[in-house]
């Protein structure tokens, strides 16, 4: 804490995953007393402001005309193209490399190099004291400002590589050695050009060449998002600008009572994400075999809700506030997505896992062979397996035991709170230095 009013300036990626998590760091900041300010993408215009942030917002892509004056839907930008993309998460992880993975990097690395200029105009107006970045994909004014940047990973800590642990994007377990040096090279095939290009036209625009292959750097201060139990730290040692989190749960959801009805029976949070959700026939085929079970169940329906009907023991809407759910349910069906995994480890509670794309396999994985719930082929499950796997996790006791011990560990680290002091200490830490050159 400290008497020095700092200007904090925060740009997420457009989803709701990072967004979240710096909504939750960037509230923390401004009950300390600073400003913060969000450089997202232009559809969450408003929706930042009402949280008591400021909002110089940027587009990354021309923006398109909005139907009928409607309020833009924020994480649009994602919401589409995922939806465009959807059918390929049928296909094996290694497949996906150059048919979801690389398409992913080429659509950041357009919205990268589109946003550069408004993003050093949005940096000489607010002049911040530090730059967070809670994304994958560089922006060089980012890193150009003159001023501490701090990179948080808030995807699956994978993403900072290693010879010791399996490959990004893979989904593989930790000891198939064969599989990750098939994985790395056929990552090397489908990316090496683009990187390329890409590294080159970070250094045109004054920043440090890219580390082999990576299309973010680290920064002056690096914050993760990841329970101990599942890091990887044993396998691949991070230097001291690295400092887990553990998890990052905000505490602006809304507070949440049980539908009419609910009560007495185990109770299930079932959650694709923002984007898996419009995964429908996934979805209904899911909702088919819980309608089965003898089971309360609580559906985030996401932006196809209109297409997806529930069944009397459910109930569920298009967006819901996630962690004021989580703390009620026995158990969490998710697609893996970085928050939800640890927002649900940080509650105590198991986990059924269906992968979809990005870092979800490694999530799933990662859980899976830790003991912490339970993976299953996302497209080829069968109603037995999902309704064994329910069944045996929610029977066990000292399963849930342990989870749930893991949970109260997790919320004593506060993981907001420790984030929010980094960032502050890494501003003050430069603003004294420059008032002693200065001196």
């Amino acid at each position: 804490m400290t008497d020095e009013r700092l200007t904090v300036l925060f740009m997420p990626e457009s989803a709701y995953g990072p967004t979240n998590n710096c909504i939750g760091i960037g509230t923390e900041l401004l009950a300390r007393g600073h400003r913060v300010v969000f450089a997202a993408e232009a559809s969450w215009a408003g929706k930042l402001e009402r949280l008591g942030f400021d909002e110089d917002l940027v587009e990354l892509a021309p923006p398109a005309p909005e139907a009928d004056g409607a309020e833009a839907d924020a994480g649009a930008f994602w919401k589409d193209y995922i939806r465009s993309i959807a059918p390929e998460f049928a296909k094996p992880t290694e497949a996906q490399l150059e048919s979801v993975i690389r398409p992913i990097w080429e659509e950041l690395i357009e919205g990268a190099k589109y946003s550069e200029p408004a993003l050093r105009a949005i940096i000489e107006r607010t002049r911040p004291d530090v730059i967070v970045e809670d994304n994958v994909v560089l922006f060089p004014a980012l890193v150009t400002a003159g001023v501490p940047f701090v990179r948080i990973v808030s995807c699956n800590p994978l993403e900072v590589p290693g010879a010791a642990i399996a490959p990004a994007f893979s989904g593989l377990a930790d000891d198939d050695a064969e599989g990750h040096a098939r994985f790395r090279a056929e990552y090397d095939r489908t990316h090496r050009a683009l990187w390329q290009a890409f590294d080159e036209w970070v250094q045109e625009q004054g920043a440090a060449p890219l580390p082999e292959l990576e299309f973010l750097p680290a920064g002056d201060l690096n914050l993760y998002v990841y329970p101990e139990e599942l890091d990887y730290v044993d396998a691949r040692p991070l230097d001291a600008s690295w400092h887990r989190l553990e998890s990052s749960v905000r505490q602006t959801d809304e507070p949440f009572e049980l539908p009419e009805g609910f009560g007495g029976r185990p109770l299930v949070y079932f959650s694709l994400g923002s984007l898996g959700s419009a995964d429908v026939s996934l979805m209904r085929r899911v909702i088919v075999v819980l309608a089965e079970l003898p089971y309360d169940v609580i559906v985030s329906m996401g932006p196809l809700h209109d297409e997806i009907e529930l069944a009397p023991n459910m109930w569920g809407a298009e967006f819901l506030p996630q962690t004021s759910i989580i703390p009620l349910v026995d158990l969490v069906i998710t697609h893996g997505g970085n928050n939800t995994v640890t927002e649900a480890l940080h509650f105590g509670k198991p986990m059924i896992l269906l992968p979809l794309f990005w870092d979800q396999y490694d999530n799933a994985q990662r859980v899976h062979e830790r003991g912490l719930g339970r993976r299953l082929a996302s497209y080829d499950f069968t109603a037995e397996e999902l309704t064994a796997a329910l069944g045996e996790l929610l029977a066990d006791a000292a399963f849930r035991e342990r989870v749930d011990a893991i949970g109260r560990r997790i919320r004593e680290g506060d993981g907001v709170r420790r984030a929010a002091g980094l960032i502050e200490a890494a501003a003050l830490e430069r603003r004294g230095a420059s008032a002693s050159v200065l001196s």
